[in-house]
């Protein structure tokens, strides 16, 4: 008699979802505030607005770009707006915040697009490993978009998963 394996994992109609798949493939470019900056504390109008002029924005092109402030200065809201106007017509896109917010908006994004009409009713794993360093954040914002269609929710493995919401029956 022959032993027959069973995937019993394939078999039990569990979907895992890979939060690794959400995160952006495009490399994220910050631009740093601080370079402009007159003694790491303030932001002088006409000199910025002159080195602005001399950059090359075309290396800008078709990239996603972060405008940050490493330094704890005060940002006037017309040097974000002047920056705008010279990266909107280059970048893909560009956000106010560090290159780790800007992925964070993205994935957000891309999770607030997601069908969910396919885990109606589904069993439902986060994958918990893997060669990222998946953001607690991402965790939080899957599971939220999840809530309302899923069977269960789980994190981690299929062979060792931790049971996150279970829906009740009526």
């Amino acid at each position: 008699m022959e032993d027959i394996i069973v995937n019993k994992v394939a078999e039990s109609g569990i979907v895992t979802i890979d939060l690794e798949d959400f995160y952006p493939r495009e490399e994220i470019i910050g631009v740093d505030i601080k370079q402009w900056l007159f003694m790491d504390m303030l932001l002088k109008e006409k000199p910025f607005r002159q080195s602005l002029k001399e950059i090359n924005w075309s290396s800008y092109q078709d990239k996603f770009v972060a405008i940050f402030c490493s330094s704890d200065a005060i940002i006037p809201r017309w040097a974000y707006m002047l920056l705008a106007t010279y990266l909107t017509p280059v970048a893909a896109d560009i956000y106010i915040g560090t290159p780790e917010e800007m992925a964070m908006k993205l994935i957000e994004t891309k999770i607030g697009q997601l069908d969910t009409e396919q885990y109606q009713d589904k069993r439902i794993i986060l994958k918990g490993c893997g060669k990222m360093n998946v953001n607690a954040a991402v965790y939080f914002a899957m599971t939220r978009r999840l809530l309302p269609f899923a069977q269960s929710i789980m994190y981690g493995e299929a062979c060792s998963s931790v049971p996150v919401f279970k829906r009740k029956t009526k």
